[in-house]
């Protein structure tokens, strides 16, 4: 089997007898011994999903109802709960004890038939634009062991980009699946507000659960499934027209598309992020589609700075830390920063970004359809520099970090979906991504763009320089055993 093909097609294959789940998890076993030199996953359960997996196996042999991805592996973010598993955020301060009960999202990909796999690398707390922290250390970008995966969903990233496993779970509270998407050659989509059911709707409610994929249709296909509604829920986006897995492939009628290259934090912007944006404006017009120069407007200053530390920093305060002296010192000094703040600053904070939100939504439908930037405003950043920056100046501008997250933060405080797409390579071999945004609750746009621009731009056959061969021992075994 090819370690690199989609969630949609291993799963027709093991419905077929083509492939047993067996022979694709002991596949990406094998790669994650072998491959694994970019720290992408910092828990195993080997022997548990071999024997999910087999009972995968007597499934497909019994003949009864499979879910769209039985048999196929993901492997979940280290700040989801799963049943039994350590969740440490990673974090020294947090220790590895098994949880109890699963996150919405892990039931829903459960339900799907997906045999879970291990877990992947985040920044402490999530709190970071790469993935590095004191408890498992750095992970390495696949395509240059020397830069970052991006983040907070960098071990998942590594992951996908390095063949150890075909998608992988994530979450984005501030660019956390479009950045590592960008960082490492892949399709990262940010699904809508309230679109997958969380337990919590953490920071001011703009956190969303989601995964990273190569192919379009996989991202189709895992909202899909993440996005079953719960009743349980505070409140949850209205029901598509029709399965996103549908959209793949649909004609798209003409769109005003606004191309922006200009950061909205006013960071400077890479000239090779720039031509990544401005390039995929080109292959949207050869599909049909208007694309011309946009200036929206944005938050205020007060507002930025009102979510970037008043709500993050708060936020801190309801992690599950049975040793919070053990924190990063990074997150000590926000942590230390949100006590000489009262209650009123953090609700005036929240309701300015809910005032000026309404405003910077409104230009959706207004004044373009669907809005074209950059993923990000600079290439991957060599490996610990984010972390470093952030440790020397925790109260004060970051560089870099802000360069990462200029033209995606905005997607999460107003709840819009998003995408970022694997368009561009720097000169020295770097993947770059450029993002659409659509309108409340329009994934499906987003799905119909991203899967015409699919084979135009070729990216699903690239392969990470540090990914190993798509070959392995297993492929010399009979296909199934069924």
């Amino acid at each position: 089997m090819d370690p690199f093909e989609s969630v949609v097609d291993l799963a027709a294959a093991v419905r077929r007898r083509e492939l047993s789940p067996v022979e694709v998890v002991d596949t990406y076993l094998e790669r994650i011994d072998r491959h694994d030199s970019v720290n992408a996953f910092v828990w195993r359960n080997d022997e548990e999903v071999r024997t999910a997996a087999k009972a995968a196996e007597q499934a497909v042999v019994e003949g009864g109802e499979l879910g769209p991805c039985h048999g196929v592996p993901i492997p979940i973010k280290e700040l989801t709960h799963v049943d039994g598993q350590p969740a440490t955020y990673g974090s020294l301060g947090i220790s590895d004890a098994p949880r109890t009960g699963n996150a919405p999202v892990v039931d829903r990909l459960l339900n799907a038939g997906f045999l879970l796999m291990g877990r992947t690398n985040s920044p402490e707390m999530g709190l970071l634009t790469t993935t590095e922290n004191e408890r498992f250390g750095t992970t390495h970008n696949p395509w240059r062991l020397t830069h970052s995966p991006g983040g907070s969903s960098g071990g998942a990233a590594a992951a996908v980009a390095a063949g150890l496993a075909p998608v992988a779970h994530a979450s984005d509270g501030g660019g956390s699946i479009r950045v590592p998407s960008s960082c490492c050659g892949l399709v990262g989509l940010k699904p809508s507000r309230g679109r997958v059911p969380q337990p919590v709707a953490a920071w001011e409610h703009a956190t969303v659960e989601g995964a990273i994929t190569r192919y379009v249709r996989d991202a189709a296909l895992l909202l899909d499934v993440m996005s079953v509604p719960d009743p349980l829920v505070w409140y949850q986006a209205p029901a598509p027209l029709r399965p996103f897995l549908d959209e793949v492939g649909a004609a798209q009628e003409r769109l005003r598309i606004g191309l922006l290259t200009a950061a909205p934090t006013g960071m400077p912007v890479d000239p090779h992020c720039v031509e990544a944006a401005e390039k995929t404006g080109r292959l949207l017009e050869s599909l049909g589609h208007d694309v011309f120069p946009a200036e929206p407007e944005f938050f205020t200053e007060e507002a930025w700075i009102g979510y970037a530390q008043t709500v993050l920093d708060a936020s801190l305060c309801a992690m599950p830390f049975d040793e919070p002296e053990l924190a990063g010192p990074q997150l000590r000094y926000r942590m230390e920063r949100a006590k000489n703040r009262d209650s009123g600053a953090y609700v005036r904070a929240s309701v300015r970004l809910q005032e000026e939100s309404r405003g910077v939504v409104a230009q959706w439908g207004r004044d373009f359809d669907v809005l074209l930037t950059p993923t990000l405003a600079c290439l991957p950043p060599l490996v610990d520099t984010v972390l470093r920056e952030a440790v020397d100046n925790p109260g004060g501008l970051r560089l870099t970090e802000t360069q990462m997250i200029s033209f995606t933060s905005f997607c999460n405080i107003t709840g819009l979906p998003a995408i970022s797409l694997p368009v561009h390579t720097s000169p020295d071999g770097l993947p770059i991504g450029a993002q659409l945004v659509a309108g409340p609750w329009d994934e499906a746009v987003l799905i119909r763009l991203a899967s015409a621009l699919e084979p135009l731009v070729e990216w699903t056959t690239r392969r990470a320089t540090h990914a190993g061969p798509a070959t392995s021992s297993m492929t010399s075994r009979p296909r199934c055993s069924m």
